[in-house]
């Protein structure tokens, strides 16, 4: 199963750095806030990074700060568009149903935990269904 890493990261200012595992790099998006369940933070798409970021935490080349791990586990897509990404994440800070999409050029993240409503008042939908925010658990085995 892939792999998803947040790292906060004080360079050039503090943001999250959200790091999906996918075609063997880490495709990545800067929180500009720190995400909580089921609220929605601006993010911005960033550079593929290395997959050696899954498991590091320290100084960053070229004086670029620092990373430190925020969350870290595995995840597992349910649909991608150009405006929008969803998949469930299994970590140790954010479980549940997680969306990326974007309005114009603005991009927003949201993690609703499992079996909650998302802040349209709708649980997120999973492969086509909609009303569905239960991560598949049959898929770990």
């Amino acid at each position: 199963m892939p792999r998803f890493v947040i790292l906060e990261h004080d360079h050039p200012e503090r943001h999250w750095d959200l790091m999906l595992e996918a075609d063997g790099v880490l495709r990545t998006w800067r929180l500009h806030a720190p995400p909580g369940p089921g609220s929605a933070v601006a993010a911005t798409p960033s550079f593929d990074h290395r997959l050696a970021y899954l498991d590091y935490e320290g100084p960053v080349s070229g004086g670029r700060g620092t990373v430190q791990r925020w969350d870290a586990g595995t995840f597992e897509w349910d649909a991608e568009t150009d405006d929008q990404k969803t998949f469930c994440l299994r970590g140790a800070r954010l479980q549940g149903r997680a969306r990326l999409s974007r309005t114009g050029e603005v991009w927003s993240f949201v993690c609703e935990p499992e079996g909650a409503e998302s802040q349209a008042g709708h649980a997120l939908p999973r492969n086509g269904e909609e009303g569905s925010n239960h991560c598949r658990k049959d898929r770990d085995s």
